[in-house]
């Protein structure tokens, strides 16, 4: 059954990679459906991958070879809310260690340039206590790239005592 809404991921000829990819590195992930074109479009002929429907940590997504036209920016990422640092290291690892890239503040790019935030629970957990706790938190993680919680925890330990 398809989804009343879900999100269309545009690739140039590389869903089905990105498919596998995110299904070995997410749980609650699989690839479904996959769409083969029946006849020749612009970006590709007749058989090629059009389409793979999958599913990515419980959400449905549609991946689409749309072709080169379009490619990802950070105007668009998905966050992904870890529950502790070998969770956020083992993301993280995956997506910045196979062709990816870091950035500042816990985000980082896969090999096919999507945006993710790797986010640890911790982290919104302290950020929405406000006032000192938050304005800790929150210097001591725009000084980092992938987030360390126990650097978190140490930048507002003294607040709290």
């Amino acid at each position: 059954m398809i989804a009343k809404i879900q999100p269309c991921l545009w690739f140039d000829g590389n869903a089905e990679e990105a498919s596998r990819f995110y299904a070995d590195t997410f749980p609650d992930s699989r690839v479904g459906a996959v769409m083969r074109a029946p006849g020749d479009y612009p970006s590709g002929k007749k058989g090629d991958v059009l389409t793979v429907e999958m599913t990515i940590l419980g959400t449905p997504f549609l991946l689409l070879n749309g072709g080169p036209e379009f490619k990802f920016n950070e105007a668009v990422s998905f966050q992904v809310a870890t529950d502790d640092q070998a969770e956020t290291d083992r993301y993280w690892k995956a997506i910045t260690h196979s062709g990816g890239e870091e950035s500042e503040c816990g985000w980082c790019k896969d090999r096919f340039g999507l945006s993710w935030q790797i986010t640890p629970r911790r982290l919104m957990e302290l950020l929405s206590q406000g006032g000192e706790t938050a304005a800790r938190a929150f210097q001591a993680m725009m000084e980092m790239r992938k987030i360390d919680i126990a650097a978190l925890d140490r930048a507002v330990e003294d607040v709290k005592s």
